[in-house]
């Protein structure tokens, strides 16, 4: 299948703004649906501002498309730890009914952006593989599985290839401040300011962390296997506790970052570290950004803000 146009869903997020300019840079022609209006996601790519239902648009973009990349998440563990229904009503109904449209041209390649960091639970060892029981402790782990298998059904027919990502926390430049997602984003905001942050639990939860360009060039790799039919995890391999990525943070900037710890959130996954053996069996990736490189990069972009 020789791929025409890449079609990115949800592309006005940080993966998705990061992705587009590497394609644009590479002379792919990119359609980005995204009901943000967020300026600037890439200088040539086809925005399309609107959700990921509408026929309209869909039809008409869908025939040219041969690989689409789902990268649409409208929740965080956080704000939907006591709304399950938000999963249902802004994730999994939205993917369902481009599901129904999807269905219709063929063949495609879809690339899903799931969780390495909620769907596994706490696992029994780490690194953790693609094999390991998926176990949830939230509900936005839960919505993610439960797309990961409406795909799984979808993908059934030969020609329908469907690729499963999970990925962890990635984290880099571009990244916007927002209280209740990417915690590295976050502390880098805090020391910025001189403010306080809030850690849930002592520090001692343990996190895979991925630099964007990482994640992005994974991704490249994918849409040059549009044949490709399988689930992988992409990350370092490497966990790191809350508390050693304050310290590195704190050393690379050259600053201290003042702390409130809270009571654990029982959503919240102990430790985690994805093992990403089989995606570089498969494509040859490497992490080519080191955790304190990656943090300089972000702090250096922090402070021209």
């Amino acid at each position: 299948m020789k791929q025409k146009e890449i079609l990115l869903l949800g592309g006005g997020g940080f993966l998705g703004c990061a992705l587009a300019r590497r394609l644009e840079a590479e002379n792919k022609t990119v359609h980005i649906i995204t009901p943000n209006r967020i300026p600037a996601i890439a200088s040539n790519a086809i925005i399309h501002w609107t959700g990921l239902d509408d026929e309209k648009i869909l039809k008409t973009i869908l025939p040219d498309c041969g690989t689409i990349i789902h990268l649409a998440s409208s929740t965080t563990p956080g704000n939907s730890a006591r709304h399950p229904a938000l999963e249902a009503e802004l994730n999994i109904t939205p993917t369902l009914k481009f599901l129904e449209i999807l269905q219709n041209f063929k063949p495609f390649h879809l690339i899903y952006i799931s969780s390495g960091g909620a769907i596994y639970g706490n696992p029994e060892t780490i690194p953790v593989n693609e094999k390991h029981r998926l176990a949830p402790l939230s509900y936005y782990g839960a919505g993610k599985i439960a797309i990961e298998t409406f795909l799984r059904v979808l993908a059934t027919p030969p020609e329908q290839n469907v690729t499963l990502i999970r990925p962890p926390n990635f984290y880099g430049p571009g990244q916007s401040y927002l209280q209740s997602f990417g915690v590295i984003r976050t502390m880098l905001e805090h020391i910025h300011r001189g403010t306080t942050m809030e850690i849930w639990g002592d520090g001692e939860t343990v996190r895979d962390f991925l630099y964007i360009d990482d994640m992005v060039s994974a991704l490249n790799l994918l849409i040059d296997l549009p044949t490709d039919n399988d689930t992988y995890n992409i990350a370092t391999g490497t966990g790191l506790s809350l508390n050693q990525v304050k310290d590195i943070v704190e050393a690379v900037c050259k600053k201290k970052l003042t702390v409130h710890y809270r009571n654990k959130r029982q959503s919240d996954v102990n430790r985690i570290a994805l093992d990403s053996s089989r995606f570089i069996k498969k494509t040859g990736w490497q992490p080519k950004v080191t955790f304190e490189k990656g943090i300089l990069l972000t702090w250096q972009w922090v402070q021209r803000q």
